[in-house]
């Protein structure tokens, strides 16, 4: 693994310092507020280890409270609301500075045979024909903020490259689709978990910013006030992270300052192996300008 990697898992690993309860790291990426997928993917995390490892995770729903703190380590409690014959219900809640800003609610079941069935993926160029997300950024570094331009001009723990062609750099109206293929940059150990821990953390990529496209605005623009309200995750199969996996999002709505998302997660053998959904904040600022 390269060492960006590395430092994901162990942001990732959490420490446990008394039971049900878990301290995690930060990392600051240039956002305003603490990334939302670090906190969806250690609360997942802290979750999974209080379940036994016959029962997967399923389902994650979360609500987004307040802005985190990047320079600070956040605390997980898990509350082990039901172990039932066939399925586990976590609670956790993350708190930083003795109050919380996410809770969600996981389930975990044992695998069960069923009846089966699943969307078409679409047709898309292979990952390997298109350039990465940091490459793009690279080509438009003078139009990223120097305050945030070292911390996105640095090297990724997942490599994202996007299928559909809107800069962000200089946003023009379009339909509100896009489609990225995205995976771990590096090889990861064969913890079937951990590979749902990472693919938590990267469902908050691009996801809400797909409501931005129709209006020719960005997440960059100095004016836009854009964070995650809640967040849902649904996992359908196994998966590997470190294998190139196609994210499909599309916007429906947006309205009364809020944006809604749903994306579709398949892996390279056209098998969709996790869902998404997510409404969040997109709020026009003119005191920001």
């Amino acid at each position: 693994m390269s060492r960006v990697l590395d430092d994901l898992v162990a942001l990732l690993s959490l420490e446990s310092i008394e039971e049900n309860l878990f301290r995690g790291a930060s990392q600051d990426l240039g956002f305003r507020q603490l990334f939302g997928g670090q906190v969806l993917g250690q609360s997942l995390s802290a979750a999974s280890q209080t379940v036994e490892e016959a029962r997967h995770v399923h389902s994650l729903h979360g609500y987004f409270l307040r802005p985190g703190d990047a320079s600070l380590p956040v605390v997980y409690n898990v509350d082990r609301v039901r172990d039932g014959g066939s399925f586990s219900t976590r609670r956790v809640t993350a708190i930083q500075k003795g109050k919380p800003i996410f809770f969600c609610s996981a389930s975990f079941q044992y695998e069960e045979e069923g009846f089966a069935h699943q969307l078409s993926m679409p047709e898309v160029p292979a990952p390997e024909s298109l350039p990465t997300e940091l490459e793009i950024m690279q080509r438009n570094a003078e139009r990223i903020s120097e305050r945030v331009r070292d911390k996105l001009l640095c090297a990724k723990p997942i490599e994202i490259r996007p299928v559909t062609a809107h800069n962000p750099y200089d946003p023009a109206p379009g339909e509100p689709v896009k489609y990225v293929w995205f995976r771990a940059d590096g090889r990861l150990p064969d913890v079937p978990a951990l590979h749902k821990y990472i693919l938590a953390y990267a469902s908050d990529f691009g996801l809400l910013t797909t409501s931005l496209l129709p209006h020719g605005v960005s997440i960059w623009d100095r004016f836009m006030q854009v964070a995650s309200l809640d967040h849902a995750l649904w996992f359908h199969r196994d998966l590997r992270a470190d294998d190139w996996l196609l994210y499909a999002m599309d916007s429906p709505w947006s309205g009364n300052a809020r944006g809604f998302a749903r994306g579709s997660i398949f892996n390279r053998q056209g098998q969709l192996v996790a869902s998404v959904a997510q409404e969040g904040l997109i709020r026009k600022r003119e005191d920001w300008q």
